[in-house]
């Protein structure tokens, strides 16, 4: 298989897998606002943010340094290499997971009185510490398969994790009482260490069972130092901006006390953009996801193999498909945010943040993947100035924007932030790929979008029908994205004609 049918079967199955993993994940996560409230979406949330930090501490960069390093190899026709590069990078994932693993559990109380403001975070802050190293060794074995080509064994890993969490979390929320919040976020924290203990064993197997990529016997040059080259920079980025996004996530409840509202008024109106919103508008990122991920060997390889003109064709067609994508998904969800707010959470202030968030939806997928090109072309320490001003940004307008104006400050935070990310990165591939969009085909794009998704709305009500029902929404929304790819196509077509006339 060349590399360009490699490329289309790896991202296909990785869209699939992802898309499986984010239906499933959505429809737990609808289930689990049921189970324990809002507020307790939003508690969840907050542990999350300080798991999270400790995760990005704890994986260092390394996924991202095994996909570049067993790329090279790889590349080079050097498996040897590339089975040298995995061992120094599990080395370094298991000396940083321990580390991480320790501080949360050995600090959880002073974090959960102190740092959140919340007791009831600290035994699943203790739960989610011991999942650290089995996360951090795991994404090495993920960088791997991801450079290997062998796309479809980290994807049943994935899935696995995913069902044996969601299975272990109503396993465990089954025996929590019910409206403890504290025995319900360490119910799902619990399910999901141990669904990250048996992924990375299943990794494990399946790296040891596959040699074919690893025959050789020249050993990679310098790798303990290139690793630590293309890990430091990464690492420091994912320091910066997810300790200051978890210091922004902790100060929007404090800052929406604040405004006036209520302690638990606060938590339901974070818990829902970010629990509720937020699932719901990221859900159909999983195809531009996968594309993100498999760029960055792609790009490696052309540009070790100095091939400018290829790094311009990828970057170039992969930015307008997206934005093209994007353009529909967008379209859709503002059209229909409202029932998608009732239909999915029977609360129509989801549905507000849903049509709100759905505006960004263009910038937030196209920041997705511009990353992701710039990864893949080196320029790791660049994208991580552009996070720490992002994060340093958001910091400064939370304390000034949100005890005024509340949750309306928080919203203008959020496009605030996303805008400025997105043109700093963008301007930086211009530069680096040459790029040569055309302006026009975007958008017409975007006004084909728009027609079609209220082409849509004036056909559910020409026939009567509400969208208020799942199988009319899911009618609706499917039919406008049909209607989409239609337009378009009559729009290729028109442009053809007119250059053969």
């Amino acid at each position: 298989m060349n590399r360009r049918n490699a490329l289309i079967f790896n991202t296909a199955l990785l869209t699939a897998t992802t898309l499986a993993i984010r239906c499933i994940g959505l429809v737990w996560q609808v289930w689990l606002v049921g189970k324990i409230g809002s507020a307790g979406i939003g508690l969840f949330t907050l542990v999350m943010s300080v798991g999270s930090m400790a995760a990005t501490f704890a994986i260092s960069g390394i996924r991202f340094t095994s996909t570049r390093l067993v790329a090279e190899e790889l590349g080079r026709g050097n498996g040897a290499g590339a089975s040298a590069s995995v061992a120094r990078c599990a080395a370094y994932a298991l000396f940083f997971g321990l580390a991480a693993a320790a501080v949360p559990f050995l600090t959880a109380e002073r974090i959960g009185f102190l740092w959140i403001g919340d007791a009831r975070t600290v035994l699943s802050l203790e739960i989610l510490s011991v999942s650290l190293p089995f996360i951090s060794l795991g994404a090495v074995l993920s960088g791997y398969f991801t450079s290997s080509g062998s796309v479809y064994k980290s994807a049943i890993a994935q899935v696995v994790e995913e069902l044996s969490r969601i299975a272990l979390a109503v396993l465990f929320l089954s025996r929590a009482p019910a409206g403890d919040l504290e025995k319900c976020c360490a119910a799902v924290a619990a399910a999901g260490t141990a669904a990250n203990m048996l992924s990375l064993a299943l990794l494990a197997a399946l790296y040891f069972g596959d040699g074919k990529n690893r025959r050789g016997s020249r050993r990679g040059e310098r790798i303990t130092r290139r690793m630590f080259r293309i890990a430091m920079p990464v690492a420091l980025s994912a320091y910066a901006r997810t300790s200051l996004s978890t210091l922004q996530q902790i100060l929007v409840p404090r800052g929406l006390r604040g405004s006036g509202l209520s302690a638990d008024s606060a938590m339901s109106d974070y818990g829902t953009i970010h629990g509720m919103a937020f699932p719901v508008v990221f859900f159909p990122s999983c195809l531009l996801a996968a594309l993100a991920e498999l760029i960055v060997p792609e790009l490696t390889a052309a540009q070790v193999a100095g091939d400018h003109r290829r790094i311009c064709s990828l970057t170039g067609r992969l930015l307008e498909r997206c934005f093209v994508f994007s353009a529909g998904v967008a379209a859709v969800l503002f059209t229909f945010s409202h029932e998608l707010g009732i239909v999915a959470y029977s609360s129509a202030r989801a549905g507000l943040y849903i049509g709100l968030m759905a505006l960004l939806v263009p910038v937030m997928y196209m920041d997705m993947v511009t990353d992701g090109c710039l990864k893949g072309l080196g320029e790791m320490v660049y994208s991580m100035g552009i996070n720490v001003l992002d994060s340093l940004l958001c910091i400064a307008l939370v304390p000034v924007l949100l005890p005024r104006y509340g949750i309306s400050g928080y919203i203008f935070i959020i496009f605030a932030s996303e805008l400025v990310n997105f043109a700093l990165s963008f301007v930086r591939l211009m530069r680096k790929a040459d790029l040569n969009l055309s302006l026009f085909r975007m958008a017409v794009s975007a006004l084909c979008a728009v027609a079609a998704a209220q082409g849509a709305r004036l056909a559910l009500n020409l026939l009567g029908l509400s969208a208020l029902s799942p199988a009319a929404l899911a009618a609706a929304m499917l039919g406008a994205l049909l209607c989409f790819a239609l337009l378009l196509r009559l729009c290729a077509h028109e442009k053809s004609t007119a250059r053969s006339l």
